[in-house]
């Protein structure tokens, strides 16, 4: 039987995604350098993030699911994020961005369309620029962030031990 293309919806992150986000976090915190964290975190303990990312404003949560319902949700795909550059007041006018996406999820274009989707919400905020760190090796990101304007200002050697290991991480910058 021929599988039936679905359907990608970006929206809002909301409350009720919080386990699947953290799972699909915990996965690159167990598997891979793309994030620094080390230990897995709990849903609990992951809340602030969330919340920390509302509907409006410049720090904020996109997500991309399958137009198909499991039970009573949607099957998140990967999400975006925008969040602030650093914690000074001067730095509010810029935001560090991310996407993630769920595993066997990559290379069907929810990249492109959580990143549209985020930018075109931060179109009408006041934000200056987005920056974005790439640990190396990361082709696919690379790559993604290049396709939206994104321009390299530098990297930072051995800036994390994950692994047994130093990994470089490369720094891009948007204008907004």
């Amino acid at each position: 039987m021929p599988s039936e293309a679905t359907e990608v919806q970006v929206r809002s992150g909301v409350e009720g995604d919080l386990d699947a986000l953290t799972d699909l976090y915990n996965h690159y915190v167990r598997e891979t350098p793309i994030t620094f964290d080390t230990a897995p975190f709990t849903p609990e303990e992951r809340r602030p993030w969330l919340l920390s990312h509302p509907e409006d404003g410049p720090y904020r949560l996109k997500v991309a699911v399958d137009g198909t319902f499991q039970g009573n949700s949607q099957r998140i795909l990967g999400y975006a994020t925008s969040s602030p550059y650093r914690a000074k007041p001067a730095y509010s006018t810029s935001v560090e961005v991310t996407v993630y996406l769920a595993p066997g999820a990559g290379g069907r274009g929810i990249g492109t369309l959580l990143y549209k989707a985020l930018f075109a919400s931060l179109a009408d905020e006041d934000v200056h620029r987005a920056y974005a760190g790439i640990a190396q090796p990361n082709e696919a990101s690379t790559r993604l962030h290049e396709r939206f304007g994104f321009r390299p200002v530098g990297t930072y050697r051995e800036v994390g031990r994950k692994f047994g290991r130093y990994w470089d991480v490369a720094w891009y910058e948007k204008e907004l």
